[in-house]
């Protein structure tokens, strides 16, 4: 992953999409710390003081009147596209910092900026092209709320495509943490069925953010519980080839309405079971 991240700056570089140049940035005046804009404690020492410093950086240019986010890069397909993240996700007219300095990431020495590392937000991409040429896949997608498209697009804007691998986001929607009320009487019920309660969080409910753009609301947990044990209790013995195919269909053009088809979304529980699911997982 680091040496494909490394590639990509390289062809960033010689594109002229990414750029070494000689930053003054905020930095703490006790650890040297990058501390960025702003009125807050230095986060790897917590002073509060900080001074100008002037050096080497990676950064991306300008994207020269492109969006930051435009269609191509949502993986939906018929669906009403995010106008408005793509509207708000700004940052496409200015230079952004690339590198940073952390304990951990991407170590940018080899590129003569020693002491610094990969922008975070930037090598999330890279790790998933990295996945992807593992895979030998020509789309990699990366499910994100919609808020987290919107603080790692344009710092990602370099590091969606590279050697005929091009990444898409898949945006889902929140899920409530922790336990939720009305759930351990339905656990309770399904007690004696091995897997149910981990199936269910594990993979029907990141599966449903898919479905669900918006927040799953903990009130809406026990009906969801209900269809999940539904169709697993409908299960088949046998997956059908066709409902699969169907399916794998569906998760290539990022359409989800299977998923809220009981009989569908118990043909791909029997799937899972017999280990042929392919591309219906949840990623």
């Amino acid at each position: 992953m680091a040496r494909l991240a490394l590639e990509m700056v390289e062809a960033g570089l010689r594109a002229g999409s990414l750029a070494i140049s000689r930053e003054t940035v905020p930095a703490c005046r006790a650890c040297g710390h990058l501390t960025g804009t702003g009125d807050h404690p230095c986060r790897a020492c917590g002073s509060t003081g900080t001074r100008p410093r002037t050096g080497l950086h990676l950064v991306a240019e300008p994207a020269n009147g492109q969006p930051v986010l435009d269609r191509p890069d949502i993986h939906a397909d018929r669906h009403r596209q995010p106008d408005h993240l793509r509207r708000t996700v700004g940052d496409a007219d200015r230079r952004l910092l690339l590198s940073r300095t952390r304990d951990h990431g991407i170590d940018l020495s080899p590129l003569g900026l020693d002491g610094l590392v990969l922008d975070p937000r930037a090598g999330l991409h890279a790790t998933v092209l990295a996945a992807a040429r593992r895979h030998r896949a020509d789309t990699a997608v990366m499910t994100v709320t919609e808020n987290a498209a919107r603080h790692i697009a344009a710092h990602g804007r370099p590091f969606r495509e590279h050697g005929g691998t091009r990444l898409r986001y898949a945006l889902h929607g929140r899920l409530p943490y922790g336990p939720a009320a009305g759930l351990k009487p339905l656990y309770e019920a399904y007690r004696a069925t091995p897997g149910a309660k981990d199936g269910f969080h594990e993979w029907f409910l990141p599966l449903f953010s898919l479905r669900a753009k918006s927040v799953t609301r903990p009130e809406q947990l026990p009906a969801l519980f209900k269809y999940y044990m539904r169709a697993r209790l409908a299960r088949p013995a046998t997956a059908d080839a066709a409902v699969l195919e169907s399916v794998r269909r569906s998760v290539r053009a990022g359409r989800t309405g299977w998923i809220t088809d009981r009989r569908t979304l118990a043909a791909v529980m029997a799937a899972r079971t017999e280990g042929r699911c392919g591309g219906t997982e949840a990623r």
